[in-house]
């Protein structure tokens, strides 16, 4: 098998993976879409559900579509090599046709033996001797190798033929996908259309989120400038000299300890791998400010991401670290801040939390459960990741996949 054969393999390969990831992460989106559906109500949440399938479906066709493009390119290198080795198991039988035909010709032994006494000298008989040993060698061989092509060109076929039907699998799994992809478009568009007449009640549940995010994001701030000031004060009783000279990895506004720079550390050298902050979901609310989905003319802001997930799933810590705050934001709503040197992650929207305030966490530890409201069947996790005072773009942290 040549280089481009394998890289062309292991490319495929790659796509299998993906496209199965996909319908794992669309088998769970239904899943969630039909607990949301218990309370038969259009809800935000379906919404956003919705949505999420869709942005993956569009993600599955085309990772399909390539797929069959590096099948079609397989297909047509195996059906070259295939007329290349069947040309050459033809030159390769018409050549072993003439020896066979030579060898009938030639079979009485008295006259091989004729043609080796015949010779003029002895040296000439020796040569004729080791010719005639040669072809019988030469003429074994050569049907070896028509054995051989021949076992090749069978082989290639098979593949070609399992290469023509997974073709053909992806190409009605593509068809498939485009209905289900408009099926869902239309179900979007009316949910949207439905959830448009509730404007009030979207209006007053954006307000309340809002005042919920402003309260937290006060106490975050809050506590960071505490950290802050408990780091400095504490680095000038220690007399540490960092404090005022940060290393790369030490941020200008926050004192660390060696240990807390390690952790730091640590910490940036996981950008991109961290773990999701619960075992299951989806991102149904991204980092920054974004249209509203239903409201025109209304704009959201997010701190964080927010993450759809199964009733009474956990939220764990995404990397080791020492919990310093655990705060009410509403009765239905409690935070957990957690710092790892320099950064922050912030995890909120619990309704029951697992740790206090100076525990010690691993990475993946359960920290709470997730809030469920019972109106919506919407359970949310709000996460975030805070650098100092900056705040930072989760999706950039953490894992794609879990």
């Amino acid at each position: 098998m040549s280089c481009f054969q394998i890289s062309a393999q292991n490319k495929r390969t790659q796509l299998e993976k993906e496209i199965k990831a996909i319908e794992q992460e669309i088998s769970y989106a239904n899943e969630l879409l039909s607990s949301t559906r218990s309370n038969k109500q259009n809800t935000l949440a379906e919404l956003q559900i919705l949505s999420n399938k869709i942005q993956q479906r569009e993600r599955l066709i085309q990772t399909i579509k390539l797929e069959i493009s590096e099948l079609n390119q397989e297909i047509t290198t195996n059906e070259a090599e295939i007329k290349h080795l069947e040309s050459e198991l033809k030159t390769l039988k018409e050549e072993y046709a003439m020896l066979i035909y030579f060898a009938y010709k030639n079979k009485d032994a008295a006259n091989r033996l004729m043609f080796i006494f015949s010779a003029e000298d002895f040296n000439q008989a020796f040569q004729r001797l080791k010719y005639l040993q040669y072809y019988t060698s030469y003429r074994k061989n050569q049907g070896l190798l028509i054995e051989k092509v021949q076992d090749t060109v069978n082989a290639k076929i098979e593949v070609l033929n399992a290469d023509k039907s997974k073709q053909q699998n992806y190409l009605n799994a593509q068809n498939r996908e485009v209905r289900s992809l408009n099926q869902e478009k239309r179900r979007k568009d009316q949910t949207v259309s439905q959830l448009s007449r509730q404007e009030r009640n979207l209006r007053a549940t954006i307000r309340k989120k809002e005042k919920d995010a402003n309260r937290l994001n006060n106490q975050i701030k809050s506590i960071i400038e505490a950290e802050i000031k408990a780091a400095a004060a504490a680095a000038a009783r220690a007399k540490i000299t960092d404090a005022k000279r940060p290393t790369k990895t030490a941020s200008s506004i926050i004192a660390l300890t060696p240990d807390e720079r390690q952790l730091s550390s640590r910490f940036y050298s996981n950008k991109g791998r961290l773990p999701w902050p619960s075992m299951r979901g989806i991102i149904s609310s991204t980092f920054g400010e974004h249209p509203h989905p239903v409201l025109k003319k209304v704009r959201i802001k997010n701190n964080g991401i927010d993450i759809l997930t199964n009733r009474g799933e956990k939220a764990r810590s995404v990397f080791k670290g020492k919990v310093i705050s655990v705060r009410t934001i509403t009765n239905t709503n409690k935070a957990v801040i957690i710092r790892h040197g320099e950064f922050f992650t912030v995890y909120s929207n619990l309704s029951q939390v697992f740790v206090n305030a100076g525990d010690e966490v691993d990475t993946k530890q359960e920290l709470g459960v997730v809030y469920t409201d019972i109106s919506s069947s919407k359970t949310e996790l709000h996460f975030e990741i805070w650098k100092g005072k900056s705040l930072l773009n989760p999706t950039s942290w953490v894992a794609k996949g879990r």
